[in-house]
Formats: C-alpha cells, sequence, structure tokens
C-alpha cells in the first residue's frame, strides 16, 4: 500500500502503512526537510500498520533532529493500533496536542 504525507496546519499526517517498503523513501523525505526547517511534526493518528522498519525509521529521524538541534514530534499516542509497535521507543511518540 502507498503512503500518503499530507501537510496540515504545519503538521505531516501519513496516512497508509509505514512498512519496509516505503520507510526508506519516508526517511529521505524528512531528511530532506529537516535541512530546510527547525520543526517537524509527524502525525500518526491515521497509520493502518508499522513494522520494525518504520519504527527504526522514525527513531532513526527523531535522533538526526535532536543532534543537529532540530525538532522532530511524533504524535499519534492515541492510535492504538500502531502504538505498542514502539515498545522500549515509545517515548518518541507524543500526544495529540503540541
Amino acid at each position: 500500500m502507498a503512503i500518503q504525507i499530507i501537510k496540515n496546519q504545519g503538521i505531516f499526517e501519513i496516512k497508509g502503512n509505514i512498512v519496509a517498503e516505503n520507510a526508506t523513501s519516508l526517511q529521505h523525505h524528512f531528511e530532506k526537510l529537516l535541512t530546510k526547517t527547525d520543526k517537524i511534526i509527524v502525525c500518526i493518528d491515521k497509520v493502518k500498520k508499522i513494522d520494525a522498519s518504520g519504527v527504526l525509521t522514525l527513531t532513526k529521524l527523531f535522533k538526526n533532529a535532536m543532534k543537529n538541534n532540530k525538532i522532530f514530534y511524533v504524535i499519534g499516542k492515541e492510535n492504538k493500533k500502531i502504538n505498542t509497535a514502539f515498545g522500549k521507543v515509545s517515548y518518541l511518540l507524543k500526544s495529540d496536542f503540541v
């Protein structure tokens, strides 16, 4: 399934699945954006499925942003379908208010 990223009021909403097949392109997309901006907020409320690659990709983006003094928020803690996938890195998920 293709992934869709929509910018809505400064928040990047991801629809679809964040899985191995699209994790690399997702990472490149946000890495490019991080070179142009200091703050990225990603909403995963509409993500149906995330696998280990997807979690790893979001973790890498978060760590890269921190290393470069940038902000990378992932909101969508209320999405029960995917929040359990984060396990030890659940600190990445913020509540849906920013």
